[in-house]
């Protein structure tokens, strides 16, 4: 490699795909503490055929679950540049969830006993019809122009000279101090709580949340602190947190390009894994990260590591050796 070079895209927006589900699921959390007083403690949260209860959650349980599902599922594919099914099928689950906490939430009103609260079917159905239209609205409203910005064109980045029969590895890793500073304490809450919530120290109404609250942040923060790269013959390999743990692979035939962009926590949205206009991006320090357009889909996926030059001329130079 001669020297380095960088490419800046200037593709930018609100990443208001994010907002939708952050949104909904803070609404979806909330909706059963507006009329908190009205609903009995355990709350019915499944139904049977009938529309009969034959389930239910403690109240804290039924607020946190439905929106930590549902944020963790619209999180993953919450990026402006999704393909309109994607799309549509992102805001329908926002409809979705919320709708279904609604039914809960009016089928549990007024109850003395979880065993009481029924589901009309006509409220199933409504919801699941909104969410159905919500989705078909998008696909025809937004199909033509959501394609059109999938196709951004593909940057060019610095290839590597290699000779036919040699071999090479990249590799190369950041770490994230502060991130691993709040996953350290939200684990110590989450102990204390735990421990203090079975030896009935604290009360079983807050302890057992305030242990689920920290061990969900300090486990989600964990997995963001760190993060290591490895460019070769098999493709790219991106592992996150102190046990290499989620791990995502790209063999080379999942791959289009490599580059190197410049990119700051203002750019794409704070540190850790975010999700915005830029497309997903591991951000544990600003400067330099190894960015690659994903084949198919046109969506790009970048990772802030030192020397991310060279890894994206190494993986350039193997992408070229591809048969036509």
């Amino acid at each position: 490699m001669t020297g380095r070079e960088t490419t800046s895209t200037k593709r930018s927006g609100l990443p208001w795909p994010a907002l939708w589900v952050a949104g909904t699921a803070v609404l979806t959390a909330a909706l059963p503490l507006t009329v908190a007083d009205r609903l009995p403690d355990p709350v019915a949260t499944h139904w049977g055929g009938a529309g009969g209860a034959n389930g239910s959650m403690p109240f804290w349980a039924a607020c946190l679950v439905p929106a930590l599902i549902w944020a963790v599922l619209g999180l993953r594919r919450a990026d402006p540049l999704l393909r309109v099914w994607s799309l549509a099928g992102l805001l329908a689950g926002g409809v979705l969830f919320l709708g279904l906490q609604t039914a809960a939430v009016r089928a549990n009103l007024d109850q003395a006993d979880w065993h009481e609260a029924e589901l009309p079917l006509g409220w199933l159905l409504g919801v699941l019809a909104a969410a159905a239209l919500t989705a078909a609205a998008v696909r025809l409203l937004a199909g033509r122009g959501l394609s059109a910005a999938a196709a951004a064109p593909v940057p060019a980045g610095p290839v590597l000279e290699l000779a036919e029969s040699e071999r090479a590895v990249w590799f190369s890793w950041a770490v994230s101090p502060s991130l691993r500073g709040i996953a350290l304490v939200s684990g110590s809450v989450a102990v204390v709580a735990l421990v203090g919530s079975a030896t009935g120290l604290f009360g079983a109404s807050w302890g057992w949340p305030l242990f689920a609250t920290f061990a969900v942040a300090g486990l989600a923060t964990a997995c963001c602190s760190s993060v290591r790269a490895r460019v070769s013959a098999e493709g790219l390999e991106v592992a996150l947190g102190p046990f290499g743990l989620p791990t995502r692979r790209w063999a080379l035939d999942a791959l289009e390009s490599a580059r190197v962009e410049q990119r700051s926590a203002a750019q794409v949205g704070g540190w850790g894994y975010r999700l915005n206009g830029l497309g997903t991006t591991v951000m544990l320090r600003s400067g330099e990260c190894l960015v690659v357009r994903l084949r198919g889909n046109g969506h790009d996926f970048a990772v802030s590591v030192g020397d991310a030059a060279r890894g994206a001329a190494l993986l350039n130079a193997l992408l070229a050796r591809r048969p036509a």
